[in-house]
């Protein structure tokens, strides 16, 4: 994406990457630019160089389709959600499976890493999210409030509190060290919750069926803002600094929210089909966006920022 003098994004170097055999549902950056995931109901996740495009690595063992992917903060570990009702953790440096975590009854739909790296979230049909010690592999806590499939999940920057999004229509926000499970509901959804985001300046996005995104200040539950799309909202990333919102829906272009209190939305177009997943790079110069299409692609901002990311490329030939 670039900005104009206006103030709008538009698409410019984008490049396709057809390695996948089907859907791309999910895409993260690592949180030092180097690499990219991306998982697909071919039940893959493949791990590319960031920089380059190149695929380096398909990580291999899930038995259905992966429905999200997401790296630890320090990026040592990338975590992978499935229909074959597991969780994987892998190494990024091998892209083996580390472990196999399994304690949901039916298919997960999204896994999340705590900012602070103690912590993995994974929610699913089951209607429950499970908290997991990262080191341990254990369960620490599980969360069954809902009253629908789990589709979605985020924690807040300072690791203290997670949001789930569900089928149930709702939003819930739950504190991660609360002895009991006490959650805050946030209601105002007509339909499935898709996708939860925390901004780091406090606001949380969510987007829905009902083809709405709506901003809330969480911890009150005051709602701020509602965006409209033309279908479904699938996807939504804030960059680093919380004053951009993305948000792709099914059969409508990315949209940008460009100041979050004030609600000024900028379309902008790339994917040849539906776009599933998006996500910013650390610096907020470049958005990752999957699609039906089976590719990714990997939209450029201001020509100086991406000159910054050329200067900091690491050696490609390996995976340090």
């Amino acid at each position: 994406m670039r900005r104009t003098p206006a103030g709008r994004f538009t698409a410019s170097g984008v490049r396709y990457l057809e390695r996948h055999k089907g859907e791309v549902n999910c895409c993260a950056f690592s949180p030092d630019f180097h690499f990219l995931l991306t998982c697909s109901d071919d039940g893959r996740v493949h791990l590319w160089s960031a920089q380059s495009g190149r695929l380096l690595a398909k990580a291999k063992g899930h038995t259905g389709p992966v429905k999200c992917c997401a790296f630890s903060p320090d990026r040592a570990l990338f975590a992978s959600a499935s229909h074959d009702r597991s969780v994987r953790l892998w190494r990024t440096v091998t892209a083996g499976c580390l472990r196999v975590l399994a304690g949901h009854r039916r298919c997960v739909e999204t896994v999340c890493f705590s900012p602070d790296g103690r912590w993995l979230l994974s929610g699913g049909w089951d209607q429950e999210a499970i908290l997991w010690d990262v080191q341990t592999a254990e369960i620490v806590k599980v969360f069954s409030a809902h009253k629908g499939a789990i589709q979605c999940s985020a924690f807040s920057l300072d690791s203290q509190y997670v949001a789930t999004g569900s089928w149930d229509s709702t939003v819930k926000v739950w504190g991660v060290h609360r002895t009991e499970e006490q959650e805050r509901t946030l209601q105002g959804h007509h339909g499935n919750v898709s996708c939860v985001c925390f901004s780091g300046s406090g606001p949380l996005a969510s987007g829905s069926w009902d083809r709405t995104v709506r901003v809330w200040l969480p911890w009150d539950g005051t709602p701020l803002f509602t965006l409209g799309h033309r279908g479904w909202v699938r996807c939504l990333a804030f960059s680093q600094d919380g004053a951009v919102l993305a948000s792709v829906a099914e059969g409508d272009v990315v949209t940008f929210c460009c100041h979050i209190h004030v609600s000024v939305t900028c379309p902008i177009q790339g994917h040849r089909d539906s776009t599933f997943g998006c996500s910013f790079t650390p610096s907020g110069a470049l958005l990752a966006a999957g699609a039906a299409d089976s590719t990714w692609g990997v939209e450029a901002s201001r020509q100086e920022e991406e000159h910054s990311l050329q200067s900091k490329r690491p050696d490609r030939s390996t995976i340090d």
